[in-house]
């Protein structure tokens, strides 16, 4: 956990990344032992990863032909078809339009205001977190829609450090439902969100279909620790999840 995050506005954020095979966001961001510990994997205290959500259903099979029925030799022929039938043209499929990729997030109800690092998976497979001088930045998770694209936009952050106390997210747990999350993006637009639910759960019974499955529309997921530190481990034992619809 020594390597430091690229900031946001920099090279990392101007490429808009292909969609990674969605992994479980593992913010474990934690006080104990005096050293600010933070968790990617499923071994080591974070969420599991996310399964294929897809279901491909099996298509019937084709009914048999009938067998063809002889005319007989007094029968007269079936008039053919004077007009063939007509076919509806087919309307194209209108594209949305591109989402700016995100620079910051406000969220006015615990008066936080950050900009915004883009982060994904190590090789190992566990997902960066904010580190170093960015330690306290709050992180979007490239392998999620971008906010404003349908689907589960993800952000993680910080809740404290022994060595620098309270950080971005330490307050998330006080959201109320109605209070509002507001990112901004790289073209200059906004997309603002409203709170609907805020939940904690145990980190080894952590609601990935909750928080990755698909969505009607656009939505929000915020995600720090919670709960209490167990000793054995100084590390929190729950999350903390906020959920955000778009409006």
């Amino acid at each position: 956990m020594s390597q430091d995050v690229g900031r946001s506005g920099q090279a990392r954020s101007a490429r808009r990344p292909g969609r990674v095979a969605v992994t479980a966001l593992a913010v474990a961001l934690l006080v104990g032992g005096g050293t600010a510990v933070a968790l990617g994997l499923s071994d080591r205290g974070a969420t599991p990863t996310p399964p294929a959500l897809a279901a491909v259903s099996a298509s019937p099979s084709p009914a048999a032909p009938s067998p063809a029925v002889q005319p007989s030799a007094s029968s007269p022929p079936s008039a053919a078809p004077s007009v063939a039938p007509s076919v509806a043209p087919v309307e194209p499929i209108e594209e949305a339009a591109p989402v700016a990729a995100p620079v910051s997030v406000s969220i006015p109800a615990i008066d936080v205001s950050s900009d915004l690092l883009h982060l994904g998976l190590r090789d190992d497979g566990s997902l960066e977190v904010p580190e170093g001088d960015d330690f306290d930045s709050a992180a979007w998770f490239d392998g999620s829609p971008r906010p404003g694209e349908v689907g589960p936009a993800v952000i993680e952050g910080h809740v404290s450090s022994a060595a620098r106390g309270p950080s971005v997210f330490f307050d998330l747990a006080t959201l109320q439902v109605g209070d509002t999350v507001e990112v901004g993006r790289e073209d200059g637009s906004v997309a603002t969100f409203e709170v609907y639910d805020l939940q904690q759960f145990p980190k080894d019974a952590f609601p990935t279909v909750q928080v990755y499955g698909p969505t009607e529309g656009p939505e929000l997921r915020l995600i720090t620790c919670g709960g209490t530190i167990v000793e054995s481990s100084g590390r929190f034992d729950d999350n903390i999840i906020v959920f955000a619809r778009e409006v």
